[in-house]
């Protein structure tokens, strides 16, 4: 508990390459979610292998559980720190 109340954030990939993870609940402010969803997106681009190649992220679709998704831009420079 200790460890989420600090960040830790779990995800995981499915066999297609998709990337799931929670980055908040829709109670959140709005604000909150995007400093989530840039804290995310930026600590996957930390975590790119150096022998990979090429665009690592193609397209970012955020979603609630069962509702429609809303693509976001890919820029890199937008979520890098």
């Amino acid at each position: 508990v200790n460890e989420i109340k600090a960040g830790k954030i779990d995800f995981r990939v499915d066999k297609y390459g998709n990337i799931h993870s929670a980055i908040g609940k829709a109670s959140f402010p709005a604000e909150s979610l995007a400093e989530n969803v840039k804290a995310f997106v930026a600590n996957l681009i930390k975590l790119k292998p150096t022998a990979a190649k090429g665009k690592y992220l193609i397209s970012i679709t955020l979603s609630s559980t069962m509702g429609p998704g809303v693509k976001l831009t890919t820029n890199a420079a937008e979520y890098s720190e």
